[in-house]
């Protein structure tokens, strides 16, 4: 058999290949791990004003990052408003009216500094009652009570009774809110910028920009707008952009200690 030494050979070297193949370790790729975008800052915002009407709710359902909404009691459309809110995901809190220093045109039920403990208590339970879903509270305009440390007192312990936050809107810099917040243990939080103090698309985009460095400055921040068509359609068009380049948006429930 002249061809027996190449048969030999032959298994031998598919036999060397088989024990190679046997003692060789199996490296199973591992998939690239995507990367993440690092958290460059923490941000609340609220959105103002809600029940007045219903015109931009479409708006508001185009936007997938947490918002917070802070909704009139005893409206006609604050209970509707609440449930579509709150059936959307998002926060919702009282937007509980005080009396301002300035001679505005105030809402039905509006906490005045004329007013004692029984009278707060009573208006509370009407407008949470109006306002169902309500995590926290905030003051809609009430520079006059905000520096009042009687009646804040007395607002502030009615919400954590009721285990709810209370949001500082801070329209005055001589409010007393946080220091009456950590007296009496209530959870708190206070507004840093406001993103539409002119209802004008180049501002609100300004603001935006104003908010993104103050978030980088910062451990948390809370911004607050309103329900406004040019606010919200910014909105619906920024924060992705912002996300993506690693803004962690929240509830304002996160951010409140």
């Amino acid at each position: 058999m002249k061809n027996r030494p190449l048969i030999i050979i032959a298994v031998s070297l598919a036999l060397l290949l088989f024990i190679a193949l046997i003692l060789t370790p199996i490296y199973k790729k591992t998939p690239a791990k995507k990367k993440v975008a690092a958290v460059k800052g923490i941000i609340a915002i609220v959105i103002d004003d809600w029940g007045y009407h219903l015109d931009n709710l479409a708006i508001i359902k185009k936007i997938k990052v947490p918002l917070t909404c802070a909704i009139l009691p005893n409206l006609k459309n604050s209970g509707p408003v609440a449930r579509e809110l709150n059936g959307l995901g998002f926060e919702i809190i009282l937007h509980l009216p005080m009396e301002p220093k300035e001679k505005y045109r105030l809402e039905s039920n509006t906490i005045t500094s004329a007013m004692d403990a029984g009278q707060i208590h009573d208006i509370l339970d009407e407008d949470l009652a109006s306002v169902i879903f309500a995590k926290g509270i905030s003051n809609h305009m009430g520079s006059q009570i905000t520096e009042d440390e009687k009646i804040s007192t007395i607002v502030m312990a009615e919400a954590k009774k009721r285990k709810l936050y209370f949001l500082d809107s801070f329209v005055t810099a001589k409010s007393v809110c946080r220091e009456v917040s950590a007296k009496i243990k209530a959870k708190f939080a206070r507004r840093d910028i406001f993103l539409d103090n002119q209802n004008d698309p180049a501002y609100i985009r300004g603001q935006l920009m104003k908010l993104k460095n103050l978030a980088r400055r910062r451990k948390n921040v809370v911004a607050i707008g309103h329900d406004r068509r040019n606010t919200l359609a910014l909105l619906n068009e920024m924060l992705p952009m912002m996300k993506r380049e690693g803004y962690r948006f929240v509830f304002l429930s996160e951010i409140a200690r």
